[in-house]
């Protein structure tokens, strides 16, 4: 099968556009629909609905998206290995995603010294709440995804590689400053939540409901998608929030922000690198895995790494 008909096709769908397409791939835009048109011809079918504004796949289409999303991951590992071997370093394109816990401190600094340590890798990250950054996995948008929570989602697996926390924190010299408090106090306190689909609004609605509360009986006042939004409205006094550790380190330890405990609960988290099941790596990919894992254990910023946890454990 002609690779550049499945990479011509492949664009359209995820543009939704064909000259969004073919600005993508730097050809023509009727170069783009001669290679859709051809490999519609092959197939004896429809691929593509061009009736609306926006160009969608037909059920066929989306079947052959799947499929042709694998094969184009697979040509290009065989190429990458091949050049790589070759040239006797890493070569190529990483393409990563991080929900907004990891990307705020962690991730950069990861990618930072893997590019420096192969210089001939391009890096690209985008950064989502968890639920997208997992959607895009799967759908092989992205080779990598680092999150604070792992949702179930067949299509992914996830592979833990260090430890963060989520923690209650709020301004010097509220009532809660340096207190274990039961969980019910939360109720009468005004609170800054990450948004929908964080992995750290996950964690805090799981060890509330756990513990006998739900999101809905607090006070929520803003609504944020940042860690970085949700600290600057807790350092302007405008409520308590729940926050990974790695975010707010630097602050707990100069006294700016102060951190409260939840009688009975457990915030610790998993952070996890996330990868497409079935799908065939670039040695980019497997080797950013590695680092990763090897490189946590001397970041800081709250983390603890998998094996130093489970060592403690035992």
């Amino acid at each position: 099968m002609d690779t550049r008909q499945l990479a011509a096709f492949c664009a359209v769908v995820e543009r939704q556009s064909f000259s969004q397409a073919a600005d993508q791939l730097g050809v023509t835009q009727p170069a783009v629909s001669l290679q859709v048109r051809a490999l519609e011809k092959r197939l004896g079918t429809q691929l593509l609905d061009r009736s609306g504004r926006r160009v969608e796949p037909t059920e066929a289409g989306l079947r052959l998206y799947r499929g042709a999303q694998r094969l184009l991951a697979l040509e290009e590992q065989v190429l990458d290995d091949v050049v790589s071997e070759a040239a006797g370093e890493l070569t190529g394109a990483l393409s990563i995603g991080a929900s907004t816990g990891p990307a705020a401190v962690v991730v950069p600094q990861l990618l930072c010294e893997f590019q420096r340590a192969h210089p001939a890798v391009r890096v690209a990250l985008e950064v989502h709440d968890t639920r997208a950054v997992v959607d895009l996995v799967a759908d092989r948008r992205l080779e990598l995804g680092i999150v604070g929570a792992a949702p179930r989602h067949r299509a992914v697996r996830f592979e833990p590689f260090a430890y963060d926390e989520v923690v209650l924190v709020c301004p010097p010299g509220h009532r809660f400053a340096g207190r274990t408090v039961d969980v019910h106090e939360l109720a009468g306190e005004t609170v800054v939540l990450m948004q929908e689909g964080a992995g750290v609004r996950r964690i805090v609605d799981d060890e509330l409901r756990r513990l006998g509360l739900r999101l809905r009986d607090l006070d929520v006042r803003l609504e944020l998608g940042l860690q970085e939004s949700v600290r600057s409205a807790v350092l302007a006094g405008y409520g308590v929030t729940f926050i990974s550790r790695a975010a707010v380190e630097s602050e707990l330890a100069n006294g700016a922000l102060v951190e409260a405990r939840i009688e009975g609960m457990d915030g610790r988290r998993e952070i996890s690198i996330a990868r497409g099941t079935g799908r065939a790596q670039t040695r980019a990919a497997d080797a950013f895995a590695t680092f990763a894992r090897e490189r946590v254990a001397t970041l800081g910023h709250g983390l603890v790494p998998v094996a130093d946890a489970e060592a403690s454990a035992r």
